[in-house]
This record gives structure tokens, C-alpha cells and sequence, in this order.
């Protein structure tokens, strides 16, 4: 499986552990090359993005609605083995969730987990949703289902995005999604690692937004306690907060933490 893979090399080598960032939902690479990996390489690291497998430049896309948790893995943890030392994983969301599935199967420098899906699954969050925002929920569904293009895109682009963000920067985002694997959302319940998390040795990070729709911030907390840590919860980020008018907010609260956890 060829995966694509977008490098940032740093001017300088200041720091020699790489970072390697995974995406969530519906997404890809190039979500992070819009402003974090070019943050990172001007700080001295060397910065990675991989797509998964039917993402991005990636092959796969005519399977990607048949993707499963376990090929999401494995993608990760090719690219994991293939790099010049082991990395700290940066997961967005579903991304989120996948790196805590790769951790149970070895131990890294460091991970940071942002707007993620909690080790107990999408269930909390889903009925969440429902319940407070049933039209995002809805638009969702149809994504899941059918696909982004089908959708209203500025209900979701509410849910995303918060509203400091320009409307034809977030639309110009999300004319970039595309379809996800159905199989997912399913397996984001069936394997909670709620009883696993004590098998996971490596140093982790938690990133919520106040106005993140998706994964609120009562959930980032609770990964937070199953891990035994403190969230931050930044006020200005909503979900997709690599690309949110405030993602300078973020990549500091991930650069601060990997400094002094590398150090």
C-alpha cells in the first residue's frame, strides 16, 4: 500500500525525534501542511504527515468505504517504522483514536491527542451531538453515508470551524474532504480501549476546543483522567483546530509540551 506522506525538513536540526501527524475523518495530509507541519520545521523538527490508506494521494480510494480501525493502524505504524527514529504522534480526532491503538503496541517518545475521539469511543459524543445539535448530527449521517459533497456545507462548517474563521477560508477546507470509511463509526465503539488504557506507557498530551462541536469539552476531559492527566482546553479552537483561525493556539500548546517532554 503506497501512502502519501508530506515532509517538512527543518532549516536546522534541533530537535533529532521526528513528529508524525494523523489525521481524523474525511480528511488528509494536507491538513496539516496548511500551517502545522511548516510551524514545526521552523522550529527544528523534522515534521510528517501521512494519509491514510484511500485519503489524499494515497492508494486505496476506490476501497476507502471498506477501510477498517485495523488498516487505519497498520498505516500508522508503517510509517512509525519506516522513519529515522521513533516519533511523538500528533492524532486529530479519529486520528486521535488511532494513535492510542498504536500505542498499546509499543512506546514512543511522546503523543499529543487533539479535538480526539476518547479511548472510550464515539458513543458519549454522538448522542451529544444528537441531542444538542440534531442538524449537525443529521449532515454527519449523510457524509458518513453518501458523502461530503452531499451535504450542507455550512452546517458543518459551523460545527468545525469556529466563527472567527473566514467563511471562503472554511469552505475553501471543506471542498477538500471526502469520503470516509462506513465502517468506522462502528468500529469507534466496538473497540473502546476504556479497559486498555493502563497498557499505554507513553508520555500523552490533550488538546480540546471550547467550541468544538464534535467532541466537547466534558469528553477531552475525561480522556484526560483515563490517562491521568490535565486537559488544556483552549476557549478560541473549535474541532478542526489545525485549521482554525486561532491554530497558532494549538501548535503552541503541542510545542510547549513536546519541548519539555523531549528535554
Amino acid at each position: 500500500m503506497e501512502l502519501e506522506i508530506i515532509r517538512r525538513k527543518p532549516a536546522f536540526q534541533a530537535h533529532p525525534t521526528p513528529l508524525l501527524f494523523v489525521h481524523g475523518a474525511f480528511a488528509g495530509a494536507w491538513c496539516w501542511d496548511e500551517h502545522f507541519l511548516p510551524y514545526f520545521a521552523e522550529r527544528g523538527f523534522d515534521a510528517y504527515a501521512l494519509s491514510l490508506r484511500g485519503h489524499g494521494r494515497s492508494e486505496g480510494r476506490q476501497s476507502v468505504r471498506w477501510a477498517t480501525l485495523s488498516d487505519y493502524i497498520a498505516d500508522v505504524a508503517t510509517v512509525v517504522d519506516s522513519l529515522p527514529a521513533p516519533p511523538v504522534l500528533v492524532g486529530q480526532s479519529m486520528g486521535g483514536f488511532i494513535v492510542q491503538h498504536v500505542l498499546l503496541g509499543r512506546e514512543l517518545p511522546g503523543a499529543v491527542l487533539m479535538s480526539s475521539t476518547p479511548p472510550h469511543g464515539i458513543y458519549v459524543t454522538a448522542m451529544d451531538m444528537m441531542l444538542r445539535r440534531p442538524a449537525l448530527w443529521m449532515q454527519m449521517a449523510v457524509a458518513q453515508y453518501i458523502g461530503p459533497s452531499a451535504t450542507m456545507h455550512w452546517i458543518i462548517r459551523d460545527g468545525l470551524f469556529s466563527p472567527a474563521l473566514p467563511d471562503a477560508v472554511a469552505i475553501k477546507h471543506l471542498l477538500r474532504f471526502q469520503e470516509e470509511s462506513v465502517m468506522i463509526g462502528w468500529e469507534s465503539i466496538v473497540h473502546a480501549l476504556t479497559h486498555r488504557v493502563r497498557e499505554i506507557g507513553t508520555p500523552i498530551h490533550i488538546i480540546g476546543g471550547r467550541q468544538d462541536a464534535f467532541v466537547p469539552a466534558f469528553e477531552v476531559e475525561a480522556t484526560a483522567r483515563a490517562y491521568g492527566t490535565q486537559a488544556d482546553i483552549i476557549d478560541d479552537l473549535a474541532h478542526a483546530m489545525m485549521l482554525d483561525a486561532n491554530w497558532e493556539q494549538a501548535a503552541q500548546s503541542v510545542y510547549r509540551w513536546v519541548k519539555q517532554t523531549l528535554s
